[in-house]
């Protein structure tokens, strides 16, 4: 447990450049009638950015990326329009948010909730191309409000027994340190299973999201 708390100490020195540690920031929304309630921070790696919002038990994550016509993150006041979180920046998106003429940018939104522990199986959403709409409101405080509905597509993943075999005991230590990044700083450290050892199963739901609200103080 001492690696686990020297690790998790450096690594909170270390997100200040990029994360936020302690802030008024705040976030709410109806997630398929259940309040989901939590402190989001915006996550900066050099030119990307995206804004997270994090509970723990069980692991949840929301995260919202918004971004302008050259694929970058951007923050400026109006409508976005919510695309397919899984490839949000395509030629086709961006041209179709632009030839519309009425939005800043393109938004995505991706949930992830840990549904057995410790990280075994997880509950993903993903947003999509349904004409909704994400809006911005930037103010001259330094926060931006930002204000959503939308239906995400749902999958569920679990962990390969090959990766839970040849992982072995590394692997649980490595996702109890991230279940404690996460807890103690925000950051969603290693809570997306794809691509990280997960395979994604048959089932498949909708997760609705209803008067989402956040807001934030812009880094």
């Amino acid at each position: 447990m001492k690696t686990v708390s020297c690790f998790v100490f450096l690594f909170i020195a270390s997100i200040s450049t990029f994360g936020q540690i302690a802030n008024d920031n705040s976030m709410s929304v109806m997630l398929d009638g259940k309040e989901f309630k939590t402190q989001p921070r915006q996550i900066k790696m050099g030119s990307y950015a995206y804004f997270t919002g994090n509970a723990t038990k069980p692991d949840k994550m929301l995260r919202i990326w918004l971004g302008d016509y050259y694929g970058r993150s951007a923050v400026e006041s109006g409508t976005y329009l919510i695309v397919n979180a899984d490839h949000p920046d395509t030629k086709e998106n961006i041209k179709k948010a632009q030839d519309l003429g009425k939005y800043k940018g393109i938004a995505a939104i991706k949930y992830v909730e840990e549904t057995k522990e410790p990280r075994m199986e997880y509950h993903v959403g993903e947003s999509q191309n349904n004409d909704e709409t994400l809006e911005v409101k930037a103010g001259t405080d330094g926060f931006i409000e930002v204000t959503f509905n939308a239906t995400l597509t749902g999958s569920y993943w679990k962990e390969k027994a090959s990766a839970t075999v040849l992982g072995g005991l590394g692997r649980i230590k490595d996702k109890i340190e991230s279940k404690v990044i996460t807890s103690a700083t925000g950051f969603d450290s290693d809570i997306d299973p794809e691509g990280n050892g997960y395979k994604k199963q048959d089932k498949k739901d909708t997760i609705v999201l209803k008067d989402g609200k956040m807001k934030l103080k812009k880094n």
